[in-house]
């Protein structure tokens, strides 16, 4: 069985930018995606990516600002961050989803990472 591992998180000042990195225990052909979760609040889509690459979509809340790409040869997924704002910190996760048909909800993805904290201030 496939496992996430995400990484790359910290505290960073408004502004700023991260890099969050997810790697694959295994190869993968899946699509893989990006979401993140703040206390008491829904887990949501920030980004996903066919394995190909060619493909991206983002939530419309990070449209502009973050960048998602992946390295198959390193079974590594990105998520690059850029002008960071406070409503962005959240638990970052890292999913993998195998339905043919694309989506952003949580149900569609069957492997989740364990997730890694950003946290953004003022």
């Amino acid at each position: 069985q496939v496992q996430l591992s995400e990484s790359g998180g910290g505290l960073v000042q408004a502004g700023d930018s991260l890099r969050l990195s997810c790697v694959s225990s295994g190869r993968t052909f899946a699509t893989m995606a990006w979401f993140r979760q703040a206390p008491g609040k829904e887990r949501n889509f920030v980004a996903r990516i066919n394995w190909g690459g060619d493909s991206r979509y983002y939530g419309d809340s990070v449209k502009g600002r973050f960048t998602i790409s992946r390295d198959n040869a390193k079974n590594t997924v990105y998520l690059q961050m850029d002008s960071l704002k406070p409503e962005d910190t959240a638990v970052y996760y890292c999913a993998s989803s195998s339905r043919i048909m694309p989506g952003n909800t949580t149900d569609r993805y069957d492997t989740w990472g364990q997730g890694t904290q950003v946290t953004v201030s003022s």
